[in-house]
């Protein structure tokens, strides 16, 4: 039964402001007509019919600085239907976990026509994102008053007015009495207590809850590390090589908590609904060009761009840039060992207290050297990355990613490496460890909280000041409250924050065993780090929107890599220790073959990352043949196997089905056309195309093998 939205269902008289959409100062008023007229039209007009209003009236405009910015809403159907559409997962009276359907809505857990509560404020406000970026261009050849922006059929609208600079920007409102809540349970009294996940996960999204969810995690594995690590220290503070039994501890602890968290990381996303979420299919990033052609999937016109032109700017430009700056990397670090001779050199001809403190300038002043090279060579990646012109985001993270990661790697261990490997000195490693971390972590606090936070009370305090001088009798809290966050600095992602655990997770597995401390420095920093990083999400930060995860991601892939490299470091230190020396003292080759076996044993690959009640590869029963109207299809995840091949009458698959592991992207079928689709858990991409005749009906016929997560549904 298709569901349509009256009249009723969207009207104004229950309007609550979710996201707020800025348009820049000297937009023309039939652009803002066309855009308010297609943003509350029916979406069987091409609309997102949503509900849409300015900020001020025309009186309050007269009395208010007039800042062109527009509230924008839904009412609780059309929420409902788009839960429906991106196939949100809730949990049914039953426990188990299913896509959302308007027409079982009573069939969920905690679901009443009453309750305004069913769906997260953060689901909400990504619904309406979702909403918005799927406007698209129907007829229009360009953007009305703006005859150079032009529109071509089937694109976002949203994404053409943000790259003409129409659209200044787009964020959701924060809720002052949610947020209220969320701080008194989470950062504004220090205990030590854990995080509320859950609370965080519905007002600001799986993405942020699993970043604080493993920061949690990582800082409680931090603990026994740290309660062990202090009475070594002490004990052993002047004897340096004897560092075996810690170094010992190091190559389990380093790879059991990684992968302990993949398992508590797929209880909590199944517990969200996120583990066999499908995946939405990815738009072309804003930024990306190129020549205006055909696409050979959608037939439609889109900018396309040649692959052997990217591959030529990656292998050509990008990658020697990359080298010339770790050979840049190396060279600094030759100047601050030269340094440190130097400060030897003074110290053992005077003696004296002050050479003694002078000792750690050399390593104070490399270790902030480090963090400025690793924030300018972090504008360069992000330049170069998307001079490459990548066509996805995911694309472009992954290529920004793994630049930035080996620069920073070498450019924060390589000294690490070259004291313990080549100079062997075990007292320098251990300073130098210590003044590294313990720099690192103070110049990160004050960059990252304390001078965004200072900024942003310095312009509320001149907000408020404006609004105050307003006169009495205009209730401005909204229009404060507005104001105050479009001038918020913009959250752009976890990938600092991941960036930062993963150079401290490398200081504390590499070398703890020489400096135990570090893991007791690292769990200090990460309590004030939680506290800090909560309180830029709620007051220092615009509000960000919801992004469904399963995991953590490509992080998951760096921290392993990085485990795989701290147990060859550890065993590499057993191998070179004193006493282990001692016990092979006519032959090193038995010494070698003690230290490789160790290390294949401990790189064994665990039986399950996933709980096996979790696992979404589960065999199902298999699906039988169904027959659906061919004016429009439309794809949609659901968990059960498909045979090895789609056979029909009428369709031809262009490459054949063949199983992989992926996720399936819904795309619109139409006669005539081509469409894409991937799967969930079994089949690669691939192509269906259609010469049928709309009249009448496709029968499709699913038959036997792989696992393929898919239902093939009319359109709404």
């Amino acid at each position: 039964m298709k569901v349509t939205l009256s009249a009723l269902d969207t009207c104004e008289s229950s309007f609550t402001p979710l996201v707020v959409l800025e348009l820049a100062q000297d937009v023309k008023e039939e652009t803002k007509e066309w855009l308010k007229n297609r943003i509350i039209s029916k979406k069987e007009d091409g609309g997102a019919q949503l509900l849409f209003r300015p900020l001020l009236n025309k009186y309050e405009k007269e009395t208010l600085e007039n800042q062109n910015l527009y509230l924008v809403g839904a009412s609780k159907i059309t929420l409902l239907l788009g839960a429906e559409a991106m196939g949100l997962v809730k949990e049914c009276n039953d426990n188990t976990m299913r896509a959302f359907t308007y027409g079982t809505r009573y069939n969920f857990k905690d679901f009443d026509d009453d309750n305004d509560d069913f769906l997260t404020m953060a689901e909400c406000q990504f619904i309406i994102k979702h909403e918005l970026e799927n406007l698209r261009a129907r007829d229009e050849k360009m953007i009305p008053g703006y005859p150079q922006a032009k529109l071509y059929p089937g694109k976002s609208l949203l994404r053409r007015l943000l790259t003409s600079g129409i659209v200044i920007q787009v964020f959701p409102l924060h809720d002052n009495e949610a947020l209220k809540k969320l701080e008194d349970t989470w950062y504004t009294r220090f205990t030590l207590k854990y995080q509320p996940i859950d609370h965080i996960r519905g007002y600001f999204g799986e993405t942020i809850a699993l970043y604080f969810g493993f920061l949690e995690y990582f800082t409680v594995a931090l603990i026994p590390m740290a309660v062990i690590g202090l009475p070594y220290y002490l004990f052993v503070w002047e004897d340096y090589d004897k560092y075996v039994i810690f170094a010992s501890f190091n190559l389990i602890w380093s790879t059991v908590i990684l992968e302990v968290w993949k398992r508590g990381c797929a209880n909590m996303t199944y517990r969200w609904g996120t583990l066999v979420m499908k995946r939405q299919f990815e738009e072309p990033r804003p930024g990306f060009h190129g020549v205006l052609g055909i696409n050979p999937v959608t037939g439609r016109k889109e900018p396309l761009y040649p692959s052997y032109k990217r591959q030529l700017r990656i292998y050509l430009v990008s990658l020697p840039f990359v080298c010339l700056c770790l050979y840049f990397s190396l060279y600094v670090m030759m100047i601050y060992f030269d340094m440190e001779a130097w400060a030897l050199s003074l110290h053992e001809k005077s003696g004296s207290e002050w050479t003694s403190v002078l000792l750690y300038v050399p390593s104070i002043i490399y270790a902030i050297v480090i963090e400025i090279m690793n924030r300018l060579y972090r504008y360069a990646a992000e330049f170069l990355t998307s001079w490459e012109n990548h066509r996805l985001e995911s694309a472009y993270q992954n290529h920004l990613i793994l630049k930035v990661l080996v620069f920073n790697f070498l450019n924060c261990f390589a000294s690490l490496f070259y004291i313990a490997f080549v100079l062997r000195d075990m007292k320098l490693l251990r300073q130098s460890l210590a003044t590294l971390l313990i720099t690192s972590q103070i110049l990160n606090q004050i960059m990252e909280s304390l001078l965004p936070y200072w900024l942003q009370r310095k312009h509320h305090v001149q907000v408020k000041r404006k609004v105050q001088a307003l006169k009495a009798d205009i209730d401005a809290t909204l229009y404060e409250q507005v104001v105050l966050e479009k001038e918020m600095g913009t959250y752009l992602g976890t990938f600092d924050d991941y960036l930062e655990l993963f150079l401290q997770f490398g200081y504390v597995s590499l070398f703890s065993c020489v400096y135990p401390l570090a893991a007791a420095f690292a769990v200090l920093n990460n309590f004030t780090e939680v506290n800090s990083d909560a309180l830029k999400m709620c007051r220092v930060l615009k509000r960000p929107f919801s992004e469904p995860s399963a995991n953590i991601g490509v992080w998951q892939l760096a921290f392993e890599t990085m485990s795989v490299i701290s147990v060859v470091t550890n065993c590499a230190l057993i191998g070179m220790s004193p006493q282990v020396n001692a016990l092979f003292p006519e032959s090193k080759l038995d010494l070698v073959l003690i230290v490789v076996a160790v290390e294949a044993l401990v790189h064994v690959e665990p039986r399950a990352d996933v709980p096996v009640h979790l696992s979404p590869e589960q065999p199902l029963p298999p699906v039988g043949s169904v027959t659906l109207p061919a004016q429009g299809l439309y794809i949609r995840p659901r968990h059960f196997p498909l045979q090895e091949s789609l056979l029909d009458e009428g369709w031809f698959l262009d490459p054949p089905f063949q199983p992989f592991s992926g996720t399936v992207c819904h795309a619109g079928l139409h006669t005539g056309e081509t469409a894409v689709t991937e799967t969930i858990v079994g089949v690669r991409k691939l192509t269906c195309t259609t010469d049928q005749n709309p009249l009448g009906s496709l029968p499709i016929q699913l038959s036997a093998t792989a696992v393929f997560s898919c239902d093939i549904t009319p359109c709404i």
